[in-house]
């Protein structure tokens, strides 16, 4: 072990550890969760750390040298090198210090490496004076998870995407299968499986469209505010210049907030991104929903659709297959839902000039941007690519079901349409049958009405 000293006195450090002293202080004092801070987060934190470091050089206020031995370990920490030493709780006190700290350290503790010094000397490079310099928690942390979250959005996008896509394809694919549809669980009336699929497909372009336009809700950040956004402590030449270098880096079209006191306080965007991201939960858990009744049976219930067969689905019941895939995505969707109670509790928790609860923030809505991005993905690849339709079965209940003369009543009229279906039920007959037999409309022109074509079609046009 090697000890560090800070305003509180000495503390013992893992001597090859690249962290420090604060780090070491939060392990002991946040066990929690048991889990890191999200890939993301730490990524956005190294590479504004990168910028800082860079206009800090530019300007004159940091040695050249150590401020490109900084840079160089900032970049080597976005691209995913140094993850293992950034090893505080996702949930923390202080609003986010201890997970700026430990990267501060980490940076710093490498940077001596590339100058050849030794972990823990701090003999060219400090945490503090040199890594953080003319930054605060409060000015980073919001910044990396804005950064964080613009890069997760655009990921999911791409699976939302691709989701809707593979619903596009079921679309057509589905486009001639006549089919009962339900309203309230009851037989109501003709449709096609691919008009029920369309209605899935639209869901998913609202939602990828959302998703899009959310981004322009996380690009105006607090960076050069410092503590409370007044910029304390930092130049202004810094303050106006660290933001271009930031967008540099980025490639993301980033703007510092006219308000920088509002954006240090505030943290109502994370409530209206996360609000978007349970309406794509909601949809999510509604289709998978429908396909698990649709899919039911596959003998006693409705199974009109296949699913993919995923696993074997029981230890004691031989032959069966559960709908995995599916129930998987529901418990997806209502883990989102859940954490956005989380973000927007926690958003609402802030008092006077700063969040202290912003770690919760970004643990839960970093991990709904991921958990989203990766459910898109397996329900699209193990369920909607290889669902198929089960056309007999479609036909049988459609002939079967009294919800056929629904799509009679603009040529019978709604009293003789429910007189057809009322002697269909009492006779245990169909409604074409019970029609044809009456003498009511023709077979070809029976059919014209239940066709394909005619169940989606916009309305009818009187003959």
């Amino acid at each position: 072990m090697r000890t560090e000293t800070d305003s509180l006195g000495a503390f013992p450090v893992p001597e090859e550890a690249l962290y420090g002293i604060h780090t070491a202080r939060a392990l002991a004092n946040f066990p929690l969760s048991g889990m890191h801070c999200a890939v993301g987060l730490v990524r956005g934190i190294a590479l504004v750390k990168f910028a800082c470091a860079r206009t800090n050089a530019d300007l004159g206020y940091l040695d050249a040298e150590v401020a490109a031995a900084i840079a160089d370990a900032s970049l080597e920490m976005a691209e995913g090198g140094l993850r293992e030493a950034v090893v505080v709780d996702a949930l923390q006190g202080g609003a986010g210090t201890s997970l700026n700290m430990n990267v501060n350290e980490v940076l710093a503790n490498r940077a001596e490496e590339i100058l050849g010094g030794r972990r823990g000397e701090y003999r060219r490079v400090h945490p503090l004076h040199h890594v953080n310099l003319h930054q605060s928690t409060n000015d980073v942390f919001p910044t990396a998870l804005r950064i964080a979250a613009i890069e997760a959005l655009r990921r999911l996008e791409k699976a939302i995407a691709a989701l809707q896509s593979a619903f596009q394809v079921k679309e057509q694919d589905f486009a001639k299968i006549v089919k009962v549809g339900r309203t309230q669980l009851q037989d109501a009336c003709p449709m096609t499986l691919g008009s029920e699929v369309s209605a899935w497909s639209e869901a998913m372009g609202r939602d990828r469209w959302r998703v899009f336009k959310c981004e322009e809700r996380l690009r105006v950040i607090n960076l050069g505010g410092t503590a409370i956004g007044t910029g304390l402590t930092a130049p202004r030449d810094y303050i106006f210049r660290v933001i271009e270098k930031l967008r540099e880096v980025t490639k993301l079209g980033l703007a510092r907030a006219e308000n920088l006191v509002d954006a240090t306080q505030n943290a109502d965007v994370f409530v209206e991104v996360s609000g978007i991201l349970k309406a794509h939960a909601v949809n999510l858990f509604k289709i998978s929903s429908d396909l698990r009744l649709l899919a039911s049976g596959p003998h006693a219930g409705l199974a009109e659709v296949v699913l993919p067969s995923m696993q074997v689905g029981s230890s004691v019941m031989p032959g069966k297959v559960n709908p995995v895939i599916c129930e998987a995505v529901g418990q997806s969707a209502l883990q989102v839902m859940s954490q956005d109670l989380a973000v927007t509790l926690a958003a609402q928790s802030g008092q006077l000039e700063l969040n202290a609860f912003l770690p919760l923030i970004a643990h839960a809505l970093l991990g709904n941007l991921e958990l989203l991005t990766r459910t898109d993905t397996v329900f699209r690849e193990r369920c909607i690519e290889g669902l198929s339709a089960n056309e007999a079965r479609c036909a049988d209940l459609l002939e079967h079901s009294h919800a056929q003369v629904t799509a009679l009543v603009p040529v019978l009229g709604y009293e003789l349409a429910a007189d057809v279906a009322g002697e269909a039920q009492r006779s245990g007959s169909t409604v074409r049958a019970v029609v044809i037999a009456r003498g009511l409309l023709a077979p070809a022109v029976l059919d014209r009405l239940l066709s394909a074509d005619a169940m989606t079609a916009l309305g009818y046009v009187k003959e």
